[in-house]
């Protein structure tokens, strides 16, 4: 899976240096050798609000004061790509350069610059909204969210956290009263409420207005949310994927990760109980996806200060660690919110929280970093069609339901797609009756976007987590043996030839065996190209997707570099034969008469109907 950095950078490298003194001192301040001007942060040739030098000149803060016909233009083109980039919306600093000149605006050439601003949002039908205003040495500096009103974001950030307390304090707007309260409207199950543990996937949004106000509002009678209410007063909504913490859950929490396509990670820490070994399992397993991390430290009005210091420590030493090489940021204020937001797309950037779910200290905070994050990666509608499926339902009155996300391309109401692959590596031609997304009926869903499909004449039996439904402009072919680059980050032993494991790739879960590898064993560090065969069924792959390869504590991930043992036509009509074949050999056995047995006939009732149950079941 690529990287989902969210961020269009809204600072240059020079802006950063001068904001050094908005972001308070403290352990957090990066190191002498932290280098926040490299090329991981901003690409070679752009200046402050993402302009190519290519074009125009651009460099110069008084650009926006009084711009040509030529140059007001090529600054329309240019919000509007930064627009597509960022899902709709981007920050917009006025007064700045990076031409070498002092920061800053005089009033008059600040009032000019703003109309500039506002006469190009009116041209995309865009709002702008004043985050901050500060002072500099030439003058003032602003900072514009700009987010289009007319439409809703194509693709909702979406972020995972480990803390179902916090998530029901920040979706419900209601405090927890330090037992637990408002975690209980998110589980699903009983046990979830007995244990406290999160145990499964739970899913919950958070919507914000043009102006940045949540506008979530629980029901009064039942406390739930009404997600269709939430999305149409939103501009902008999140999607939270609740996921476990506990390790009995890791395989659930490994699936989560790799199956939903996290934007970002809301990693919790408790401060009174500090850096545990999963807070390290699951920062890893995000930093193994590529997924952008920021921190959320809990509890903190139970927490004696002793006792907080010393976890902030811990974890800015997690952080800076070589496996981390994270630059964590203390938040404490608005400002420290804008400028760690237009930074974060550089994923070296860490912002840390520190909020209490019972008193609301510094949640404002953290709904503001929200409210400023949005998702940079872009999909093309004319890509052929690609959705996999994380979960199947059967919904009385509808039929068979398959959820998942859209990978890429554009499905709409009535498509025919193929589904499968199935067990024999075929794909079948299956129409979509219905679409659902946010709980919504909507007549199309595009790349990125999270759907349930009804589908028609479809056993829920026949369909598994991991399976596609894709285009049949792409004649897809499932596949049993690919050869992968792996890392092992963990494994007691050695791994050799013939070892299994389960692996995570997408929304796939199945055990693989290792055929071979070039090398004699691997150990906990080593790199190495593996040859993997799937034991149970073949699945849909691609080249270049990211993967997990866990059992037990082994853990390792990698990349798929080569597809190699396809299921052509020929085979799946070999297989089927066979499989017809077998059938018709066990129906004839089955009605020719039996050789009188002692016991036959001898079963009590109730244990044939037993037995009758437990297949039904299967």
């Amino acid at each position: 899976m690529a990287s989902l950095a969210a961020i269009e950078p809204g600072l240059t490298p020079g802006t950063l240096l001068k904001e050094e003194s908005v972001v308070p001192v403290s352990i957090f301040a990066p190191d002498c050798g932290d280098d926040l001007s490299g090329g991981e942060c901003f690409e070679d040739g752009e200046n402050v609000n993402g302009e190519s030098e290519d074009h125009l000149d651009f460099t110069s803060k008084l650009t926006l004061v009084s711009p040509t016909g030529e140059q007001y233009d090529s600054l329309l083109r240019q919000l509007r790509e930064r627009m597509d980039e960022g899902c709709g919306e981007t920050i917009y600093v006025v007064g700045v350069g990076s031409d070498g000149g002092d920061y800053g605006l005089d009033e008059g050439d600040m009032e000019a610059s703003v109309a500039t601003v506002q006469s190009l949002c009116e041209q995309i039908e865009a709002d702008m909204i004043l985050l901050r205003e500060r002072s500099d040495a030439g003058g003032k500096v602003r900072d514009y969210l700009i987010r289009g009103g007319s439409t809703r974001l194509p693709h909702p950030p979406t972020s995972r956290e480990w803390d179902s307390t916090l998530l029901g304090v920040l979706t419900h707007g209601e405090l927890d009263n330090g037992r637990g309260f408002a975690r209980q409207k998110l589980f699903r199950h009983k046990h979830e409420m007995e244990s406290g543990r999160t145990s499964s996937v739970g899913n919950d949004i958070l919507g914000f207005d043009q102006e940045g106000h949540v506008v979530n509002k629980p029901d009064n009678h039942g406390g739930s949310l009404d997600w269709t209410k939430i999305c149409e007063r939103s501009s902008k909504v999140i999607t939270f994927i609740d996921l476990a913490g506990h390790e009995k859950y890791l395989k659930t929490t490994v699936f989560g990760m790799t199956g939903h396509l996290p934007d970002f990670c809301m990693l919790m820490v408790g401060s009174n109980a500090g850096i545990v070994g999963m807070t390290k399992e699951h920062l890893g397993l995000a930093l193994a996806l590529n997924v952008p991390v920021f921190v959320v430290v809990t509890k903190i009005d139970m927490c004696p200060a002793n006792i907080l210091a010393e976890t902030l420590h811990l974890l800015q030493r997690l952080l800076k660690s070589p496996g981390c090489r994270k630059i964590p940021v203390l938040v404490q204020n608005k400002d420290d919110v804008i400028v760690t937001a237009s930074n974060f797309s550089s994923e070296r950037m860490c912002p840390i929280f520190q909020v209490s779910n019972v008193t609301g200290e510094n949640m404002d905070l953290l709904k503001m970093f929200l409210n400023l994050l949005s998702s940079k990666t872009s999909y093309r509608e004319d890509e052929p069609a690609e959705f996999q499926i994380d979960d199947t339902y059967s919904v009385p009155g509808v039929g068979t339901v398959v959820s998942g996300t859209t990978l890429r391309g554009l499905i709409r109401l009535n498509d025919t797609l193929l589904l499968g692959p199935d067990p024999l590596g075929s794909f079948l031609s299956i129409a979509v009756k219905s679409i659902h997304r946010k709980r919504m009926p909507v007549k199309e869903v595009r790349g990125g976007q999270t759907a349930s499909f009804a589908l028609k004449k479809i056993k829920r039996s026949s369909i598994r987590k991991g399976m596609v439904m894709i285009s049949p402009r792409l004649t897809p072919q499932a596949t049993w043996e690919f050869m992968a680059e792996i890392l092992v980050l963990h494994h007691p032993t050695t791994i050799s030839p013939r070892y299994q494991a389960m692996v995570h790739c997408g929304s796939i879960r199945q055990t693989a065996t290792i055929l071979t590898m070039n090398r004699d064993c691997l150990r906990t560090g080593d790199k190495a190209s593996v040859h993997f065969r799937f034991i149970k069924t073949p699945e849909y792959l691609h080249t270049d997707q990211r993967l997990v390869f866990r059992e037990g504590r082994t853990k390792a991930v990698g990349t798929i570099t080569k597809l190699l043992q396809s299921v052509t036509k020929a085979q799946q009509a070999k297989m089927q034969s066979t499989k017809k074949g077998t059938t018709s050999a066990n129906e004839e056995a089955g009605s020719a008469p039996r050789p009188d047995s002692p016991n036959a006939g001898q079963l009590p009732v109730s244990y044939r109907g037993r037995e009758g149950l437990r297949l039904n079941n299967w």
